[in-house]
């Protein structure tokens, strides 16, 4: 895809038509005064940063177990390289880059310790009481769990921040009311009633940036921490047309180069043609919508920061290739199977004795609660929970604790 580089105004500060605007935001369920230093965009971010879930990213899995190695993603590092491309796209494409970098820090909040793995494991253990989603996990967060203000729970964000925290992947509605990906989770259902978030249409730009900054991120990254745990070989890569040509003209420019430096060398430009191609496609698709506003966005039949046909193909082989190797390669699975007995296990015991949560500040109200009720606390203790603080609990209560190393 052919990107117009004469309109992407870099550091001009210029906004397009279709941003969102900070000074005219829908605003937030508890009204504020507004900052006098800050957007309300601006104020997002920097309280999504702030908050206790943003710090536990530190130590949740991205795909390798924290014991793995120091070098490996977290959810945390993850984040902030999602962060990075996301802002990258929104001043590309001259959108609110507060606003893309604040979806891009809280997209992974809802995460439960030991990556999908635990929360596959919580949503069967939830499958009675309505299951468990990590975007409405982290919708719960910022709404209700994080406990840091006098005057509300949660971190009273805008409604744009919101938006795109819930439907940064896309519609989960259509227009009769039947979900797009299956039912809708409860949670989000719940703050619907008290805050509208229309379910049934396309977010903002500059969520739509963050949700593709997410794809490009950890397409990357994942090859790369693959690399390093040995599981990928660069012979492996070649059996992706794209990686294999990037691996050519890496070797063919620097014939000597060694291995770490050469990963680097196909990750940098993977990066590059993929954040490249989202902004060829986007700049087509705005020249064809002609939108006039954010609510021009919000109204579209379909997605404007997404992949080329060309790249979303590449896209498709690279997962298949991770998934393949790394994924669901013997050793992973092994150590997947320790951490969902981990997270079985502490939910059982939370469940016959919520007294063990320690610190919860929701454990003095459990006795009182529906077996419903009580179980979407323990949900919300165990999401929570870092891979590190998790295994701590299972040896404190358990003979045995499962080796993830």
């Amino acid at each position: 895809m052919t990107v117009d580089t004469r309109s992407l105004g870099f550091g001009s500060g210029e906004r397009a038509v279709y941003a969102a605007d900070p000074w005219s935001s829908r605003g937030r369920l508890f009204p504020e005064h507004s900052s006098l230093t800050r957007s309300e965009f601006q104020r997002d971010r920097d309280r999504i940063v702030h908050t206790t879930a943003f710090r536990r990213l530190k130590h949740k899995t991205q795909v390798f177990i924290g014991v793995d190695g120091d070098h490996y993603r977290t959810r945390l590092t993850h984040t902030i390289e999602v962060a990075q491309i996301a802002r990258a796209l929104a001043r590309a494409l001259k959108i609110d880059e507060d606003l893309a970098e604040g979806v891009a820090l809280v997209h992974d909040f809802g995460h439960t310790p030991f990556g999908h793995t635990g929360e596959d494991a919580l949503h069967e253990c939830l499958n009675a009481y309505g299951g468990f989603d990590h975007n409405a996990q982290s919708l719960r967060i910022v709404t209700k769990l994080e406990r840091r203000y006098a005057e509300f729970d949660g971190i009273n964000l805008t409604w744009e921040s919101l938006e795109g925290l819930v439907k940064h992947n896309g519609p989960l509605m259509d227009k009769d009311g039947a979900g797009t990906r299956g039912p809708v989770p409860q949670p989000i259902l719940d703050y619907c009633e008290l805050n509208d978030l229309e379910l049934a249409s396309y977010a903002s730009l500059e969520a739509q940036v963050a949700a593709i900054a997410d794809d490009i991120a950890y397409n990357t990254h994942d090859i790369d921490d693959g690399l390093r745990s040995g599981y990928l070989t660069f012979d492996m890569l070649e059996d992706v047309p794209f990686l294999a040509d990037m691996m050519r003209e890496v070797r063919a420019k620097y014939p000597s180069l060694e291995d770490a430096r050469f990963a680097n060398e196909i990750m940098r430009r993977q990066i590059t043609h993929m954040v490249e191609d989202v902004i060829g496609v986007a700049q087509s698709r705005l020249a064809a919508l002609k939108p006039e506003s954010a609510a021009d966005i919000r109204g579209a039949d379909h997605a404007i920061a997404t992949f080329s046909d060309e790249m979303a193909a590449t896209d498709r082989a690279i997962k298949k290739l991770l998934f393949s190797r790394i994924y669901r390669h013997p050793e992973i699975m092994r150590i997947r199977a320790g951490a969902a007995q981990i997270v079985t296990d502490l939910f059982g015991a939370y469940m016959a004795d919520p007294g063990q949560m320690q610190s919860h500040y929701w454990v003095s109200h459990i006795a009182g609660l529906s077996e419903a009720a009580k179980a979407r606390h323990v949900g919300d203790y165990l999401a929570g929970m870092t891979d590190t603080y998790a295994v701590k609990a299972h040896r404190r209560m358990f003979d045995r604790t499962p080796d993830l190393g």
